[in-house]
C-alpha cells in the first residue's frame, strides 16, 4: 500500500497526473502522459535532501545499511568467484572497492560486480507490491561514482532514495502484468533508478536526464527463467552498470528518445501488456513500504519460514516427530518457489519445500540454511519430501498458513499475518545492525563492522561519501 502521508514528490516538482485506459493504453487527450518522461527527469532533479521527510531519510539509511551488509556477505561467494575469473583480466583503472574484497576496479566493473555480490544471497531489502529489490541496481552504482568523484553524503543519500523512488514508480505502474510476463523486475526497472541516481550525482540536466532515461530504457535485463542459478544476480548488477553507463553517455551529449516510456513502442509499452502511468506520478514515497529480510531467500517464503519456526518453537518439535508439512500460500509464491527436489543452494532459495524443512529442522534461515552442504544433506531431503504446498487465492503475498501433523497424530497449526521483515512487522535497527554483523564476520573484522555501521547511519554527515566503499574492503 502506498504511503499516504508524507506528502507528494511529484507535486514538489509541479508535475501533474498522467491516465491510461483499462487496456493499458495511453490516453491520447492527456499532454501529460505525452511527457512522462520529461516529468520524471524533472522530478528527478527537483527534490533535494532538505526537501526529503525524515522518514524517508531514515528509510533510506535503513536500506544502505542492509545494502553494504549484503554486499560483504556475498561477496565470497562462488558466483563472485566465477565472475571475477571471467571479467578480472579487463579490469580498467583501480577507482573503486569491491565490497569484502581486496581487488579494486574501474567504476563500471565495480557496479556490476558489488551489484551481483550483493544480491547473490537474496538477503536484500524488497518492495513486496512489485518484487522488486531496491537497493542493488542503485547503490553500487553511486558508490563507486562516489571514490571515482568527490560526493558528499547528503548528496549521495538523496540521490538512492529518488533513484529507488525512481524504479519502484515504475515498477508500480506495470505490476502485476509486466511480473507476470516473465521478466525479473529488479533488473528491468533497477536500470531507471541507478540511471536517475547516478545523473543526479554527476549534475545532468533536465534535457541529459530525459537521455539517461531512454538509454535505460533501452537496456532490460532480467528473466525469471533465470532463478536459481547465478544468473539472477546478474541482473540487478548489470542493471547498476546499464544506469551508470546511461547516466555518464547522456553527460557527454549521446541522445535517446526523450518519450522512452510512454511512446507507442516505449518500454512501457512494449515491457508490459498493460500499464498505468497515473502510479509513477502518485502522492507518497514508495521507499518507506521497502522491507528488510531475516530469512535468507525470496521474501514471499518468509510466512511460511516464519511459522514453521514459530510452531517447533512452541511445541519442541524435531524432524523425526514429523509425519507432514502442510502450508497454503499465495498462488505467486508456486509461481517462483516451486523447485521440489533442489540440488544447490541457489536452487534451494527458490524452493518452499526446502524453506519449510530446513526452518523446521533448524529453527532458522540464513545464509548457511541455503549452502549448497545443507541443500544435500540427506535429513533435509527426508523431510522436505514431507512438506506439501497448495495455493489460496484468499491469502496476501505476505501470509501463510502452516499445518503440521505428528506421527502421534497430534495437530498444529498457525496463520502467518504479517511475517518478521515485512512491512507490517518490521525489523528494528538493532536488528538490521545484528544481521550486518552477521554477514560481514569473517570477511572485514569487528572494528571495520562497527564503523561502518556508524557510516551508514550517518551518511548524510560525511563529506565524502566514498568513505563508505574505502571501509567495506577486506584486507
Amino acid at each position: 500500500m502506498r504511503d499516504q502521508e508524507h506528502g507528494s514528490p511529484f507535486r514538489a516538482a509541479g508535475a501533474a497526473v498522467a491516465t491510461a485506459d483499462a487496456a493499458g493504453t495511453p490516453n491520447p487527450a492527456s499532454d501529460a502522459c505525452r511527457d512522462l518522461t520529461r516529468r520524471l527527469a524533472r522530478f528527478i532533479l527537483a527534490s533535494g535532501f532538505d526537501d526529503l521527510p525524515q522518514s524517508v531519510r531514515h528509510e533510506g539509511a535503513r536500506t544502505l545499511l542492509n545494502w553494504v551488509g549484503c554486499a560483504i556477505g556475498g561477496s565470497r561467494h562462488q558466483t563472485m568467484t566465477n565472475a571475477m575469473a571471467a571479467l578480472s583480466p579487463f579490469f580498467g583503472p583501480p577507482h573503486a572497492t569491491l565490497f569484502g574484497r581486496p581487488e579494486r576496479t574501474d567504476i563500471l566493473h565495480a557496479a556490476l560486480l558489488n551489484g551481483i555480490g550483493s544480491h547473490v544471497l537474496d538477503f536484500d531489502d524488497t518492495h513486496i507490491e512489485t518484487a522488486i529489490h531496491p537497493a542493488a541496481p542503485v547503490a553500487p552504482a553511486i558508490l563507486a561514482l562516489a571514490e571515482h568523484r568527490n560526493v558528499s553524503g547528503r548528496d549521495l543519500m538523496a540521490a538512492l532514495i529518488i533513484g529507488i523512488e525512481t524504479e519502484l514508480r515504475i515498477g508500480v505502474a506495470v505490476t502485476p502484468a509486466h511480473y507476470k510476463t516473465g521478466w525479473h523486475i529488479t533488473g528491468t526497472a533497477g536500470v531507471f533508478g541507478s540511471a536517475a541516481a547516478a545523473g543526479r550525482l554527476l549534475g545532468l540536466n533536465e534535457q541529459q536526464m530525459c537521455w539517461a532515461l531512454g538509454l535505460a530504457a533501452a537496456q532490460p535485463v532480467g528473466l525469471q527463467a533465470m532463478f536459481g542459478s547465478m544468473t539472477k544476480s546478474f541482473h540487478p548488477g548489470r542493471a547498476a552498470q546499464n544506469g551508470l553507463t546511461a547516466a555518464l553517455m547522456a553527460q557527454a551529449g549521446y541522445t535517446a528518445s526523450e518519450q522512452a516510456l510512454e511512446a507507442e513502442r516505449g518500454w512501457l509499452h512494449v515491457l508490459s501488456t498493460t500499464y498505468d502511468t497515473a502510479a509513477i506520478t502518485a502522492p507518497g514515497w514508495e521507499i518507506l513500504n521497502n522491507s528488510y529480510k531475516p530469512f535468507a531467500c525470496g521474501l514471499v517464503v518468509h510466512p511460511v519460514i516464519d511459522g514453521c519456526i514459530q510452531l517447533r518453537n512452541k511445541h519442541g518439535l524435531t524432524p523425526d516427530m514429523i509425519e507432514r508439512i502442510e502450508v497454503a500460500v499465495h498462488p505467486r509464491v508456486m509461481d517462483v518457489t516451486s523447485i521440489r527436489d533442489p540440488g544447490t543452494g541457489l536452487e534451494g532459495k527458490f524452493s518452499i519445500y526446502h524453506a519449510a524443512a530446513v526452518a523446521l529442522a533448524a529453527g532458522a534461515a540464513g545464509e548457511r540454511e541455503f549452502s549448497d552442504e545443507v541443500v544435500r544433506a540427506g535429513p533435509i531431503a527426508a523431510l522436505r519430501r514431507r512438506v506439501f504446498a497448495t495455493i489460496d487465492p484468499s491469502l496476501g503475498k505476505t501470509q501463510a498458513r502452516v499445518a503440521i501433523l505428528r506421527r502421534d497424530g497430534d495437530r498444529h497449526a498457525v496463520f502467518v499475518e504479517h511475517a518478521i521483515g515485512s512491512v507490517q512487522n518490521p525489523m528494528s535497527d538493532r536488528m538490521l545492525e545484528d544481521k550486518f554483523r552477521g554477514l560481514s564476520a569473517g570477511i572485514v573484522s569487528a572494528g571495520q563492522t562497527d564503523r561502518l555501521i556508524d557510516l551508514c547511519w550517518n551518511a548524510d554527515k560525511g563529506a565524502d561519501a566514498g568513505e563508505i566503499a574505502r571501509h567495506a574492503a577486506s584486507a
